[in-house]
C-alpha cells in the first residue's frame, strides 16, 4: 500500500484483517451502496502547479527554463465533504479561525444527518459512516452522537490514506483543477473549490466507489505490503 512510513507487522496484519472483512461483507451484501464517506482537506491561495501542468515544448536548442522556487501559500480555506456513490451530499467550509475539533465536527455531522435525510430519503434509516481515525472524527462525543442516531462507522485502515475515497479521488481531483492558479482571496479559493466540485460527475463517484474495492482487493492480494498507485 501507498502509505508515508512503514507501520509494523501486527499493524499490517489489522490492516489486511479489515479489509478481507470489508471486502467479504460487501460481496455478500452490497454494503457500500449504502456508505457516505467524507473527510477535511486544506486548499490554498496558490498552490505549485503539478509537472504536467508547468511542462512546456522545446526544441533541443531552447535554453533550460527557469523557474522560481514558491511554497504553498498561507491563506487558504479548509473543505469538509461527504459523498456517497451517487455523488456529493453536502459540502461546507471552516469558517476561519475554528478549529476542527470534536465539538465542531459534532455540529458537522449533524448537518450531514439532516443533509442525507434531504438528499437521500431511501439511505435515511441505514447509512454507514466512513471517515478516518483522526482524534476530532474518533472522540467520544462523535461515537456517542453516531450511536444515538443509529449510525454504524466503516473502519477505515490504519496507515491507509490510499484506501480512503476523499484522499485518493475527490480531493486530488479538486486540487489538480486549482493548481498554478493564484486567488485574490478565500472568497475566491471557495468559489474556485465549488466550481471544481460542480465538474465532478456522478460516474465519476460510481468509479472511485469501484476503485475503493479494487484497492482493498491490492491490499488483500499484496499482504499489507507497499504497492505502486497507477
Amino acid at each position: 500500500m501507498e502509505r508515508s512510513g512503514r507501520p509494523s507487522t501486527n499493524r499490517v496484519d489489522e490492516t489486511v484483517a479489515k479489509v478481507k472483512e470489508l471486502l467479504d461483507s460487501d460481496r455478500r451484501l452490497n454494503f457500500l451502496d449504502n456508505v457516505v464517506t467524507g473527510d477535511e482537506s486544506w486548499t490554498f491561495q496558490y498552490d505549485l502547479e503539478t509537472k504536467a501542468q508547468s511542462s512546456e515544448w522545446h526544441t533541443p536548442a531552447s535554453p533550460r527554463p527557469k523557474k522560481a522556487r514558491m511554497s504553498k501559500s498561507p491563506v487558504k480555506t479548509m473543505l469538509i465533504v461527504f459523498f456517497d456513490k451517487r455523488g456529493l451530499i453536502p459540502k461546507e467550509f471552516v469558517p476561519q479561525g475554528k478549529t476542527v475539533n470534536a465539538e465542531f465536527y459534532n455540529e458537522v455531522l449533524r448537518r450531514l444527518h439532516k443533509g442525507v435525510k434531504r438528499k437521500r430519503q431511501d439511505l435515511a434509516q441505514r447509512w454507514r459512516l466512513h471517515h478516518d481515525n483522526a482524534p476530532a472524527h474518533t472522540a467520544f462525543l462523535i461515537t456517542s452522537y453516531l450511536t444515538r442516531i443509529g449510525v454504524e462507522v466503516l473502519p477505515q485502515p490504519p496507515y491507509s490514506p490510499d484506501m480512503s475515497p476523499p484522499d485518493f479521488f475527490l480531493f486530488s481531483k479538486v486540487k489538480r483543477c486549482l493548481k498554478g492558479h493564484r486567488f485574490n482571496d478565500t472568497p475566491n479559493i471557495q468559489r474556485a473549490v465549488t466550481k471544481a466540485l460542480t465538474g465532478i460527475t456522478p460516474m465519476d463517484y460510481s468509479g472511485a466507489y469501484e476503485a475503493w474495492k479494487t484497492r482493498w482487493q491490492r491490499c488483500v492480494d499484496a499482504q499489507g505490503e507497499f504497492f505502486e498507485d497507477n
